[in-house]
């Protein structure tokens, strides 16, 4: 179980400065531009906070989609910048993200192709790409990750 949860991928230097970069970047992407204003709106938005038509999140009420929608995009954001527990939050914050895309927008066009700003899949499909990555190799060298999981010997892959 703790391999499951704390492997940390390669441990090739460049390979986890690269994934440490996107781990940061997309993960502070994610907590400051879309968790933290949730939080500070909750009050105003919970009873109207959209919930998808795809069972089983149709059987939420709008708060508590919005509470889980806080988590993945606060908590999980935040493993995935520190690189703990990385893989498990990235499949939560890219679940939610494949949610938003193709439960709630999913009559939306794929791209944006005016001038004014409206609701796309694009958006949540370009934050589900690195948590794919992500999950498939691992927080890299550079991550709480590594320190907890030492494996005794070096992969041949």
């Amino acid at each position: 179980m703790k391999r499951f949860f704390f492997d940390c991928g390669t441990r090739d230097a460049t390979a986890s400065v690269g994934f440490l970069a996107l781990r940061v970047l997309v993960g502070l992407m994610m907590l400051i531009g879309h968790g933290i204003p949730k939080i500070w709106s909750y009050q105003a938005m919970k009873d109207f906070f959209p919930v998808p038509n795809t069972f089983p999140f149709s059987l939420l009420t709008p708060p508590m989609s919005m509470g889980l929608v806080i988590f993945a995009e606060v908590v999980a954001a935040a493993l995935i910048i520190v690189g703990f527990a990385t893989r498990p939050a990235a499949f939560v914050l890219g679940l939610c993200m494949t949610v938003a895309a193709f439960g709630w927008l999913g009559s939306a066009p794929w791209f944006q192709n005016t001038a004014t700003l409206v609701e796309t899949k694009e958006l949540p499909i370009m934050f589900t790409i690195p948590m794919i990555a992500i999950i498939l190799s691992g927080a890299g060298s550079y991550s709480l990750d590594a320190i907890i999981y030492k494996e005794g010997k070096r992969r041949r892959w």
